[in-house]
């Protein structure tokens, strides 16, 4: 999808007088994409929240176990392995890269008792 908008974008901006962001504005929402929100004329809307029903199908990208939603910090959290990932606008964002530890420290404990 983003391909196709550079390549409108692209198309647009050659031989134009207009201001390159109204270009873009234009192209990124003939494509379906939303326009930036400190941009839009509307009101401000409220983060949206996660659908605690997600939860049925979603599960952790590296050990394929079910997470459980902790409302508190707004995280999925694998209690296996013992991180975090954050919720953000109401979307999980499942990348490990992006997960916190969440005791870290006991495990570490666990392993030099053994």
């Amino acid at each position: 999808m983003l391909s196709g908008a550079r390549g409108r974008l692209a198309s647009a901006l050659q031989g134009t007088s207009a201001a390159p962001y109204a270009v873009a504005c234009r192209c990124l929402h003939a494509s379906g994409s939303r326009p930036l929100a400190h941009q839009s004329n509307k009101t401000e809307e409220p983060p949206r929240a996660f659908d605690p029903a997600l939860l049925e199908f979603l599960v952790c990208p590296l050990s394929k176990k079910p997470l459980r939603y902790e409302a508190s910090t707004n995280e999925l959290i694998n209690e296996e392995l013992g991180i975090a990932y954050p919720i953000i606008d109401g979307i999980p964002n499942m990348i490990p890269q992006a997960a916190r530890m969440t005791h870290q420290s006991k495990k570490q404990e666990e392993v030099e008792q053994r």
